[in-house]
């Protein structure tokens, strides 16, 4: 029997809706729209920076990633009878976030995902729960650890993860390599002093001896040039690894295989922790890959992830409480109640205590991932996740969920 043959039948028209008027019955689906705020002339955005694609540096806007995840999540959407909408919301300036703001609260939008700056995320952060009636702010992109500190806010939920996450996933690596005498160089800039507090942190709690920190700096000044040559700075023989703190990254490519001995090179290249890697190999990642490549013509990074996985995060507090108030979905995900794959083994949840996603990391190099940190064999009483970045206990975040 051929599918037109039931279909014609009597109980084939009758369960296909078809046999009044003919046609199939529309489904009414409720839109949801998640924002991606963004500012024009981010300097981290800017297209040569973007090319030479730094480690831990963004090789793309987040609205590509928050585009998948609503192409991924449609399917269990329209189950609950909702469909997912991307508003691409780019600012001029960041004096355009109020009448911005005004805007989203007239397309009744909720959800959104900060692709911004440290200042204008602040600035987000602070005026979005009044300016739309209640709200949940997803940073993709920037690790900086007084976000999920001093700085942290109930309603402001982090993807990416933490500086302080990023450092202990890598002293976890070098503790399991038994790789314990580090050589540290440290740039100018404030980025990377911030980069040096998280890996000294990170080192005293995995055990690993700092054997010199020394200063870098490139420079066109003859009396500087010593700051900038890789075999005076890496001279001394007492380290097992080199260590190097450089938010910009532009020092950092030029030590792998440059050093005066035999030392692998960790930190901001070489060796290093990614929150995604696009050769990362098991638990669907090759396939999630290849969609995001497809869609953006570019490998996936670890703020395209991000991006991605807060669009599944609304994706999923949806389903789970589609009728729910903002407030009482955002308490859903910062409690911990609601779990997200993705793509890295585990399933993933917030921290109550910070608003930070714990998730495994990558160690890995250019070519490939080397391993997962938490690495298997480290311990915690609760949550081995929580062994990345900053625990309950030590939390300087103030603000209740």
């Amino acid at each position: 029997m051929t599918w037109l043959t039931v279909a014609r039948s009597a109980c084939g028209l009758a369960l296909l809706g078809l046999c009044a008027g003919g046609a199939l019955p529309a489904h009414a689906a409720t839109q949801v729209t998640i924002a991606v705020v963004s500012l024009d002339g981010d300097a981290r955005h800017v297209a040569r920076r973007m090319e030479r694609a730094y480690p831990g540096h963004p090789t793309g806007r987040a609205v590509d990633g928050v585009k998948l995840a609503a192409d991924d999540s449609a399917f269990e959407l329209d189950a609950a009878g909702l469909v997912l909408d991307v508003k691409d919301v780019v600012l001029p300036n960041a004096a355009a976030l109020p009448k911005a703001l005004v805007e989203l609260k007239a397309a009744k939008v909720q959800y959104v995902v900060a692709d911004l700056p440290l200042t204008e995320l602040q600035q987000l952060v602070q005026a979005a729960p009044a300016a739309l009636g209640g709200t949940v702010v997803f940073n993709t992109g920037l690790d900086d650890d007084r976000l999920r500190a001093q700085q942290c806010a109930a309603h402001l939920l982090h993807t990416y993860p933490s500086r302080a996450m990023f450092s202990d996933a890598l002293a976890q690596y070098l503790a399991g390599r038994n790789w314990r005498k580090a050589l540290v160089l440290q740039g100018p800039l404030p980025g990377d002093a911030l980069q040096a507090e998280a890996f000294n942190r990170s080192a005293k709690r995995y055990g690993i001896k700092i054997t010199q920190h020394k200063p870098f700096k490139l420079t066109g000044d003859p009396r500087e040039r010593d700051l900038g040559n890789t075999r005076l700075l890496t001279g001394e023989r007492e380290h097992e690894l080199v260590a190097v703190m450089d938010s910009d990254g532009e020092f950092a490519r030029t030590v792998p295989y440059a050093t005066q001995w035999p030392r692998p090179v960790v930190g901001a290249s070489g060796l290093v922790a990614a929150a995604w890697h696009p050769q990362w190999e098991r638990n669907g990642g090759p396939q999630l890959s290849r969609r995001f490549f497809k869609l953006a013509k570019r490998p996936m990074q670890g703020h395209d992830w991000a991006a991605w996985v807060a669009g599944r995060a609304v994706a999923a507090v949806l389903v789970a409480a589609p009728k729910a108030p903002v407030a009482q979905q955002l308490k859903a995900l910062r409690g911990g109640a609601v779990f997200i794959d993705g793509f890295k083994g585990p399933r993933l949840s917030f921290r109550a205590w910070d608003g930070q996603l714990r998730q495994p990391l990558f160690v890995s190099h250019v070519d490939g991932v080397v391993g997962t940190a938490p690495l298997e064999g480290v311990l915690h009483p609760k949550e081995v996740l929580d062994t990345l970045g900053v625990d309950q206990q030590e939390s300087a975040c103030k603000t209740p969920p």
